[in-house]
């Protein structure tokens, strides 16, 4: 076979071979992912059979990883991570070095130099941001309040990894590995100081002039109406930012297309650039995960199956376990405890970059990254396991564990209203359900009003600031009874559910309905069948978002064409 088609024998193989792998794992119920990973083992060089050429493959990773962490970049919200600081920011920090310890001491106790260990440590403790986005919308739960606490914990360890990254190399040498930018005789403080200039200098460049002229080419292209050339700007943007972070300023190209997603969000065609260039990063991202796959040797699972165990066991529970008791620390439910954990009972994307530059620096052995590998395979395909045991685990607790009832009923300060509250909100007053972006517009239109409500919410941190804003707010899942209680549902006028979590509406109606008969019901929906399904089973008012934008839109559009009207 010619040399020259080994570009096309690689990309053939792979996306053919990660599409029939990919199948039979989604029919399994498991993580397609699963599936590109073992068909990159089986053109890998430790399979027998083809083999795909391993230097073209490394290059098309690198095009994946761009184009992943565009994405994520893309994705990236600062306002959501915001919303979830308090627990998100100090729970993936500390979940973090628990993890880098466990896997860190493993890694010691096998003979490794610290360098390797701390590496290895580092690649356990981070989650697939892919496997936990999936997993969330396949549940219906990636818009709800603990999804948005999974998704948030995930973007703080994700920038963390991406500091990793930035400092790794400098460090290297200090480390017992080889330093990629030390010059012979050069300082630890000289480099590492110098890399952080670097650093500083490109985000301050993407930030300051990246935010401007980004979505103004955007809006420029955007304007000639060619949807290919729309395309290829925001594909272009991302693989030519990243390498020219990695060429001018030294940085990875991982760090680069993170910015370049970042700045391209800043664009009103945000939305339109993500939606059109899904397509190519779902590609290329199968290729990464499908040269990831090809580095890994299964006789790893043979040779070393109690390191491997040793490996699984930290990432699917001593991180997990450690992010739970976090979670439960900072006085969240345990179902939300039950679902971070889960979240993070696995390893992915960047675990895989993170072997590999240990690898390449001098600093992990190879068996190191087959191990890693070797985690993220076991990881990723048990991953639907652990969510499907949330619910049976929850009331397995309950029924057996008294300290788990404990947890559920715990006092809190924030799970009831003051005894200090007015009593123009314990009566005839509006329970408003969820305070994200429908319920806070409904509440600026009950305040214009001057029309008391009860704000009952899951996210803490929006109920401090409620109340200290003098808003009545209650904080818990409005889908248990004591919630609702707390809010004064008995003796309220409305009760109006405006969070985009539907899964637990109609035992708010029941709760609402058992202890207020004549109780008004209003309630978000977000399909047809859903709101159809909910005004048969509750006869609530059911407002459809698609449904009341197009009547206003029609209102608006009748209203001009009448008045634009010439009479006869």
């Amino acid at each position: 076979m010619p040399h020259s088609v080994s570009l096309i024998n690689t990309i053939a193989a792979g996306l053919g071979l990660a599409l029939v792998l990919g199948f039979l794992a989604a029919r399994l119920r498991l993580p397609a992912l699963v599936g590109y990973l073992l068909a990159g083992v089986i053109i890998g060089p430790f399979t027998p059979g083809f083999v795909a050429d391993a230097g073209i493959a490394a290059q098309l990773a690198e095009i994946g990883v761009m184009l992943l962490m565009f994405g994520v970049g893309l994705h990236f919200s600062l306002d959501d991570l915001l919303a979830v600081r308090k627990i998100a920011l100090p729970g993936a920090l500390a979940q973090i070095a628990v993890a880098t310890l466990l896997g860190g001491g493993l890694a010691l106790w096998w003979g490794w130099s610290p360098g390797a260990a701390l590496v290895f440590g580092l690649a356990l403790s981070v989650a697939s941001t892919v496997v936990l986005l999936r997993a969330l919308e396949s549940l219906g739960i990636l818009d709800s309040f603990t999804g948005r606490i999974a998704v948030g914990w995930l973007v703080v360890e994700d920038l963390a990894m991406v500091l990793v990254l930035v400092l790794l190399p400098p460090l290297a040498g200090a480390l017992g590995g080889q330093s990629a930018q030390a010059g012979p005789g050069d300082p630890l403080w000289q480099t590492l100081g110098l890399t952080l200039l670097q650093v500083g200098g490109f985000v301050a460049l993407m930030l300051v002039v990246g935010r401007r002229v980004f979505p103004w080419i955007l809006w420029q292209v955007a304007r000639t109406g060619s949807r290919e050339l729309f395309t290829l700007c925001v594909v272009a943007a991302a693989v030519s930012i990243a390498f020219a972070s990695a060429a001018l300023f030294g940085v990875s190209f991982a760090l680069g297309a993170f910015f370049a997603g970042m700045v391209m969000r800043e664009s009103q065609f945000a939305h339109r650039a993500a939606q059109e260039s899904l397509p190519l990063r779902d590609a290329f991202a199968v290729l990464f995960f499908v040269s990831v796959g090809m580095l890994f040797d299964p006789s790893v699972l043979i040779e070393r199956p109690l390191q491997v165990l040793a490996v699984v066991l930290v990432i699917v529970l001593g991180k997990s376990l450690a992010a739970c008791a976090l979670v439960l620390v900072f006085r969240y439910p345990l179902g939300t405890a039950l679902t971070v954990s889960a979240s993070l009972a696995q390893i992915g994307e960047f675990s895989f970059i993170l072997a590999g530059l240990g690898v390449s620096l001098g600093l992990l052995p190879v068996e190191g990254q087959s191990l890693v590998l070797a985690g993220a395979l076991i990881s990723i395909a048990t991953n639907p396991l652990w969510f499907s045991l949330i619910v049976p685990m929850q009331k397995w607790l309950h029924a057996h564990s008294s300290f788990a009832r404990g947890l559920e009923s715990r006092d809190d300060p924030l799970a009831e209203l003051p005894m200090t509250t007015e009593a123009k909100y314990l009566s005839r007053q509006v329970v408003l359900v969820g305070y994200g972006r429908v319920g806070r517009r409904i509440a600026a239109e009950l305040d214009a009003h001057d029309i008391p409500y009860v704000v009952a919410e899951q996210n803490r941190e929006l109920v401090e600031r409620l109340r200290e804003a003098g808003t009545p707010a209650v904080w818990g899942d409005a889908a248990d009874p004591a919630v609702l209680i707390q809010a004064h549902i008995a003796r309220a006028r409305v009760l109006v559910v405006a969070t985009p979590d539907a899964m637990n509406v109609r035992q708010m109606m029941e709760t609402a309905r058992t202890l207020n008969p004549t109780i008004q019901t209003v309630i978000r929906s977000h399909n047809e069948q859903e709101a159809r399904l909910l005004t048969q089973e509750t006869s609530a008012t059911v407002f459809l978002g698609e449904q009341e934008l197009a009547q206003a839109m029609a209102r608006d559009v009748v209203q001009r064409a009448v008045s634009m009207a010439v009479p006869a």
